[in-house]
């Protein structure tokens, strides 16, 4: 009888584990990343920036991202200030629901700083994208950014990093 009991309560923890994990994968559904991709670099370079198109179908937030390939991940603006553009770091990215936000060379993106190695075109790397659901809920979201060119999309280069 206590040996029925145990494999009850394995089963009930096994089957509430299996929902838990489902409602996860619904809710990282409704987040959609396209066309992901980043600068290449050389030997030496420091820093280069992410790209991609990003939909939510839920009011969201990136509030971070992080990757291998580099010691720090920021999400930063770039935009035109008197003339002048500026940069500036951002904790907090808001996505509205249904909307695509283009992260771009020359607006919002993903800053790779502390290369731990050269990107060459025709490589893959992983990112990870931190986002703040609805309800405070805190969800990672993991993708994978061709490599390309270096002089893709020179337009609004870093030259401070």
């Amino acid at each position: 009888m206590k040996e029925q009991g145990l494999k009850t309560r394995s089963i009930r923890l096994a089957t509430a584990i299996l929902i838990g994990l489902a409602a996860s994968a619904a809710q990282a559904a409704d987040v959609e990343v396209k066309d992901a991709w980043v600068r290449g670099t050389v030997p030496g370079q420091q820093a280069t920036g992410a790209f991609m198109r990003i939909t939510s179908q839920t009011d969201t937030a990136i509030v971070g991202a992080s990757s291998p390939v580099a010691a720090v991940t920021e999400i930063h603006e770039m935009r035109m200030d008197g003339g002048v553009m500026k940069m500036r770091a951002l904790t907090r990215l808001p996505l509205a629901a249904g909307k695509t936000l283009e992260l771009g060379p020359s607006g919002y993106h993903v800053m790779l700083i502390k290369l731990r190695q050269p990107l060459r075109k025709g490589d893959s790397i992983p990112l990870t994208l931190h986002l703040e659901r609805p309800g405070n809920t805190m969800e990672s979201l993991e993708i994978k950014a061709e490599v390309r060119d270096l002089a893709a999309g020179t337009v609004g280069e870093h030259k401070s990093h």
